[in-house]
């Protein structure tokens, strides 16, 4: 049974103990995800960083319009992420190796993810270019965020691959 208090809200107790075995829920199933979720995870909250610290430096001020250029930025982070891994799925279906199929897989996927971010950038700009007041502040959340979405779809989690894929007797990729 709950425990109240004097307003009869919950006690700050009880909540945090729920929230303490919520983390350790989401932070055993992080453990436990292969190694293409963990290389996706760490993409998008360093794609969330870099563009919140992008928005510091300009000392930009985050608005709800801002909020929405992240959460799209976002969502065409994960985008880019499952094109990569479909692609190498589909590649190490064909029987190629795991190295050959990082490689094919991120280079039949480049295209892809450059147009559909580029189209967005270009969408952004003009958003700036022509929008006014909170319609600029979302052009300008979404276009850092693109950038960074390139750098970390494409860079980063390719670094982490090639790491994963480079070590000596790597025969299986859990994808």
């Amino acid at each position: 049974m709950e425990r109240h208090n004097l307003h009869g809200e919950p006690r700050l107790f009880d909540q945090a103990a729920r929230f303490q075995v919520a983390g350790r829920t989401q932070l055993h199933a992080h453990i436990l995800a292969d190694e293409a979720t963990q290389t996706a995870d760490v993409a998008l909250i360093l794609n969330v960083v870099l563009t919140l610290a992008t928005l510091a430096i300009f000392r930009a001020t985050l608005t709800l319009p801002g909020i929405a250029g992240l959460v799209l930025s976002v969502g065409m982070a994960v985008d880019a992420n499952i094109l990569v891994y479909e692609r190498i799925k589909e590649e190490l279906r064909w029987g190629k190796t795991v190295r050959a199929a990082v490689d094919q897989g991120y280079h039949r996927a480049f295209v892809t993810i450059i147009d559909s971010n580029l189209t967005t950038l270009i969408a952004g700009v003009l958003l700036y270019q022509f929008g006014t007041g909170p319609v600029k502040g979302f052009a300008v959340t979404l276009c850092i965020g693109i950038l960074a979405n390139i750098f970390t779809a494409v860079y980063v989690t390719r670094l982490i691959f090639d790491f994963l894929t480079l070590r000596p007797g790597t025969k299986r990729l859990s994808i």
